[in-house]
């Protein structure tokens, strides 16, 4: 590499999560494997690839790499063991797709680059500050800020999803400090996501102040019994160690050992029959047809390539200890597959798991301070999916004010945010709003962030209410799952869809209904009345709720092959819907008037011809002097009694008459 060339790093592990939540699940044709993950990763690469070299990022790369996490076990685990400690295993439909993307790579004739007991984001350094050294710009594909302390005059990010350039501008616009305080104001910050400590109490705000003032971390900790309020002063004496240990997790590695030098990243022209006979393999025929006409390749040439599944103990990746994942167990009727990797395979180990699922009330979280509130937000960023649901104080989404809402990313821990609730009937003698609630406002700021990220995908029952809702308070719901629907699709015959229903149908557990709470008649009380431990209880339990429906439908649809019926017919018509009620219908009053006037002669023309060819007048709305003129008087075949011993005239009855083309039938069926 020399100067002036510019080098590509792909966060390859934040890539396969993003595909994963982006996409419904896809699975190959011929034989069930799951490959959504893979799927959006290519198309994602692809993309990438193409517009780099029309310089629509505006720059072209000489060099390009995708970089992955090996496994979970990291030199920081041996720092502090919680480190990442909070965090849930990968999706077990997932886990075999990590080998899959790492051949994707290659077919792709990228560096495909994993170092055990490091992260990406430290082979990301070390090639970065390579490529600075010899004058080299980089551009690191990501919007992680773990990665924002790299930003120089030679490193800058773009975010792919957003289409947004990062460089040392925007850092110090979106934390207050440059790249070079990045480090320390982490230390100090800590990071829920991946369990760092920090210091309690100082939040990033906090943490920019003080580096403005002090200039770095160990000049704060110094002059800690400086700062004047007590409490920030307190935790930063007491937990001066904890934030220099957090400053030792965050501070990536720029010597992490490498095989491969930075000329051997080299970006290569693509190799279109390669590609091709992956892309053959996995079916993805849409993007096999795209790089044929890209690169001049004849696909009919071109034979599918053998690719080998990681699964079970073979499979390593992100978030992922080698050789600790379990393949799904098969179901009964799948027990001849071997592998076990098969839509209904997982969907009856959805099942199964889904009704042993035990529900502990106790263990919901009152959500009542914004940090407390952003740790959460933090969980449901990181694991791609969030339950949400909201409390009003009405039925009518149009009308409802939002009492509160709730939260659930990982099945048994939720959480209740109140941000309406009163307390009294709200009279001169008392009431008034509950304390210590997060401020509207402040808590809608950091809601829109989290449901306004098409990254990141909500999960309703019946969430048409709840987009509406939260429209009306300006946030839109980018990418949506609705649980009631999946029902439908996949069991739209049996029972009911109401959340109620279903838990008791696939979770085995009664949800508290909102009358024990509310009470009812005229002394029910909304939403926003009720004590926030009940209201608590109920709400988190109905996130909970969705979050396990969800895990347990969603194969459901798969494994049933209606997942067209679902993405391309119910799920995309929710915010259709909602918007066609949000804006009304408009009538033309003068017109509906002439129409109902126009229909009205019509339908007495046509009870004048009815009553001439029974011969007699007669109430045609009347079900017994109907039957009486057919069967009784006209002796029309087909005619039965009721246990009242009247002539039976249900719609089906007048409708097979109709059909043998009975003439009074035909007319009848014009009036009704």
């Amino acid at each position: 590499m020399k100067k002036d060339d510019h080098l590509f790093l792909v966060d390859g592990s934040a890539y396969i999560f993003r595909a994963f939540h982006a996409l419904p699940p896809l699975t190959r044709k011929s034989d069930g494997l799951p490959v959504g993950a893979v799927a959006g990763f290519c198309n994602m690469l692809w993309k990438l690839l193409q517009d780099a070299r029309d310089t629509d990022v505006g720059v072209t790369p000489t060099h390009f790499a995708v970089i992955f996490d090996y496994s979970s076990k990291t030199f920081r685990k041996e720092l502090y063991p919680e480190y990442k400690a909070n965090r849930s295993e990968p999706p077990e439909d997932l886990v075999p797709q990590f080998g899959l993307i790492r051949e994707a790579t290659r077919a792709f004739n990228l560096p495909c680059i994993e170092v055990e007991g490091y992260e990406a984001d430290d082979i990301i350094a070390t090639y970065a500050r390579q490529a600075e050294k010899v004058g080299a710009h980089t551009t690191i594909i990501s919007s992680d800020k773990d990665l924002m302390q790299l930003v120089s005059d030679h490193v800058s990010m773009y975010d792919s999803m957003k289409d947004k350039q990062i460089g040392i501008a925007e850092v110090i616009e979106k934390f207050g400090v440059g790249p070079e305080k990045m480090i320390d104001l982490q230390a100090l910050n800590g990071d829920s996501t991946d369990n760092v400590p920090g210091v309690p109490g100082i939040g990033p705000k906090t943490a920019a102040q003080l580096l403005e003032e002090y200039g770095d971390l160990d000049t704060l900790l110094e002059r800690a019994s400086e700062i004047k309020q007590n409490k920030r002063r307190e935790n930063l004496i007491e937990f001066a160690d904890q934030a220099r240990l957090s400053r030792e997790l965050v501070t990536l590695k720029t010597d992490t050992p490498l095989d491969i030098d930075l000329d051997g990243l080299k970006l290569e022209p693509q190799d279109g029959p390669k590609l091709i006979a992956f892309l053959k393999a996995m079916e993805f025929n849409t993007l096999t047809r795209r790089v044929a006409e890209a690169t001049g390749t004849e696909v009919g040439e071109v034979e599918a390539a053998a690719v080998e599944v990681e699964a079970g103990r073979a499979a390593h990746g992100p978030d992922l200890d080698e050789g600790t994942a379990k393949a799904p167990e098969p179901s009964k009727a799948d027990a001849g597959d071997g592998d076990g990797l098969t839509p209904q395979a997982l969907a009856e180990a959805r099942r199964q798991a889904a009704a042993a699922s035990k529900f502990d009330r106790d263990a919901y979280v009152c959500i009542r301070d914004a940090e407390t509130l952003d740790a959460w937000i933090a969980k449901a960023r990181e694991a791609g999916v969030v339950a949400f649901d909201t409390e009003t104080n009405s039925l009518d989404a149009m009308q409802a004010e939002l009492a509160g809402f709730s939260l659930c990313s990982t099945p048994g821990e939720a959480a209740y945010v109140p941000l309406n609730h009163k307390s009294g009937n709200g009279d001169l003698l008392g009431g008034g709003l509950v304390e210590d609630q997060i401020p509207l406002d402040d808590a809608l700021d950091r809601l829109k962030a989290l449901l306004e990220d098409p990254s990141i995908l909500v999960v309703g029952q019946n969430i048409k209410y709840d987009w509406l809702v939260m429209r009306r308070y300006g946030i839109t719901i980018a990418s949506l799952d609705d649980t009631m629907l999946l029902s439908y699709v996949a069991d739209a015959g049996t029972g009911t869809h109401g959340m109620d229903s279903l838990a008791e149908r696939w979770l085995g557990h009664k949800p508290i209904a909102f009358k024990e709470i509310a009470g009812t008649g005229k002394k029910a009380l909304t939403f926003d009345m009720i004590d926030l431990e009940t209201a608590t209880r109920y709400a988190a339990e109905d996130a909970d709720i969705t979050l396990r429906l969800w895990l347990a439908l969603k194969p459901q649809v798969v494994a049933k092959g209606l997942v067209t019926v679902y993405e391309r017919l119910e799920r995309p018509l929710v915010p259709v819907l909602a918007r066609m009620e949000a804006r009304g219908i408009s009538v033309d009053r003068q017109i509906l008037s002439r129409l109902s006037g126009e229909f009205g002669q019509k339908a007495a023309g046509l009870e004048d011809e009815i009553q001439e060819l029974a011969g007699e007048k007669f109430t045609i709305g009347s079900p017994k002097q109907l039957g009486d003129i057919l069967f009784g008087k006209r002796g029309l075949p087909g005619g039965t009694k009721t246990k009242s011993g009247q002539w039976s005239t249900t719609a089906q009855v007048l409708e097979e008459l109709a059909a043998e083309g009975h003439e009074s039938l035909e007319l009848l069926e014009s009036v009704f």
